[in-house]
């Protein structure tokens, strides 16, 4: 057992007892099997176009990669806690009970098709510094907790990595950093993309042309996630 090892090592200089610690956990925890699955998992789920993804992109493409670093920061710490209040059981409560996750899915789907609504109309570049545009921080992270594609990823995590294991608080402290890294670089990396579309979607003296046919299929991007939330 870990609290065994732990005694066995207390007598050991501090730094090198976290080091021991750190390596026998390596030893007796998560397997090269299950190291990899997740990373698998985190690379499918983080990479691929979501609510997320799309509007780190087009917040990118309309304000610049300084405006929406705010947004792409908030996912991480949102969906952390999700995470977190996953682990401690309260996520599978609200799959449990109809009315809660019907009421996730709605919020989800309602913010969504407003976030489109509102994309969809613009096309002219957004300042970067503007305040009230664009998508906060705090409703960044808040957006993780009505996103139903967001909870069924974290409860699937805790389910198979965590859960009913021996070493649950060590296995949370393997997978938390893990998932919070993939869902900031692949925010990253679609704002990094957009942020290098930005001159190019100004079009030719700044009509604006190229960037509000860029926004509506944006915009259709989310409607069709937010349809897809509904019905999953």
């Amino acid at each position: 057992m870990l609290t065994t090892r732990a005694i066995q090592f207390a007598n050991l200089s501090p730094k090198l007892y976290w080091w021991c610690i750190a390596l026998d956990y390596k030893v007796q925890g998560m397997n090269p099997q299950e190291l990899t699955a997740l990373l698998m998992l985190a690379t499918a789920m983080s990479f691929s176009p979501g609510p997320n993804t799309t509007l780190s992109t087009t917040l990118a493409a309309n304000y610049g990669l300084r405006r929406a670093m705010p947004f792409v920061c908030s996912v991480p710490v949102g969906w952390g806690v999700l995470l977190l209040v996953c682990a401690l059981g309260i996520g599978s409560l609200v799959v449990a009970v109809p009315l809660l996750a019907l009421a996730v899915k709605v919020g989800g789907t309602s913010y969504l098709l407003w976030l489109a609504y509102r994309i969809a109309g613009s096309r002219q570049m957004g300042i970067a510094d503007a305040s009230g545009h664009g998508v906060t921080f705090w409703q960044g992270a808040a957006l993780q907790f009505v996103n139903i594609k967001a909870w069924m990823l974290a409860l699937s995590i805790v389910s198979g990595w965590i859960a009913g294991r021996n070493d649950p608080m060590l296995r949370m402290a393997v997978v938390l950093p893990v998932m919070l890294a993939y869902a900031f670089v692949s925010n990253l990396t679609y704002a990094l993309a957009g942020s290098l579309l930005r001159e190019w979607l100004s079009g030719p003296a700044g009509s604006g042309r190229r960037l509000q046919g860029f926004n509506r299929m944006m915009a259709l991007v989310l409607v069709a996630t937010a349809i897809w939330m509904l019905f999953l």
